[in-house]
């Protein structure tokens, strides 16, 4: 990694904690960034205020899951702000994830190059298939996939065209955070089970994120590894 990369990762993570902590009131433990020619991808570790961890005492995830939506979404226009005309790094589009079992989050900017055809890699099959069959269960197979290593650590799989007539009537009506909710869940927990592709990368599967640009009818799914 060069001199140039090293700096922007650690101007990224500084300005990616501060942020946090002036929104939610508690900065993110660590947090991990890393650049490729696509994008952008920061893994924040150990991240969640008191008064999240209460709701979460009081079983109230719901109520978490919204606030925190709602808080992301604000900051997200701030952060791709910062990345662009500080760094000159243009994102184009910006995902974000959070796993509250384990208080991590991975935020995802993808740069136009991104849409470039990927370098294919051992397993990349595998992982493919694996994801078109779990979108096939959850709503329809995408009409193209793509995914890259961001890191030794990091792969990223891009989605398109899985949205079926009735999630985008949903969406017409404002349902977009319980839709979104509810794919979180029922996504997460379908790509998690029997990803096998991990025999064929040789790696252990550690975490998975995934999130969606309505708009775009575009999903990003973020798996990491130990």
């Amino acid at each position: 990694m060069g001199l140039a990369v090293k700096e922007q990762t650690t101007q990224i993570a500084s300005f990616t904690g501060k942020l946090l902590r002036n929104r939610f009131g508690k900065g993110p433990e660590s947090v991990h960034v890393s650049i490729g020619k696509r994008g952008v991808a920061i893994h924040i570790r150990n991240f969640i205020s008191p008064v999240e961890e209460f709701l979460l005492a009081k079983e109230e995830e719901q109520a978490l899951r919204h606030t925190r939506e709602l808080l992301m979404k604000s900051l997200m226009p701030e952060l791709a702000a910062f990345l662009k005309s500080e760094l000159t790094l243009d994102t184009q589009e910006m995902y974000y994830d959070w796993g509250f079992h384990n208080a991590s989050g991975m935020i995802v900017g993808l740069f136009d190059s991104h849409q470039d055809k990927a370098e294919v890699y051992k397993g990349q099959k595998s992982v493919h298939d694996h994801v078109i069959e779990v979108s096939g269960k959850v709503q329809k197979e995408p009409v193209n996939i793509d995914s890259w290593w961001l890191n030794s650590k990091t792969l990223i799989v891009v989605r398109e065209g899985i949205l079926i007539v009735l999630e985008k009537e949903l969406l017409d009506l404002g349902y977009e955070n319980v839709l979104r909710t509810t794919k979180r869940k029922m996504e997460k927990r379908f790509l998690d089970q029997d990803a096998k592709f991990t025999t064929v990368l040789d790696k252990k599967l550690s975490d998975l994120y995934v999130d969606w640009d309505f708009n775009r009818d575009r999903s990003v799914i973020a798996y990491t590894f130990e």
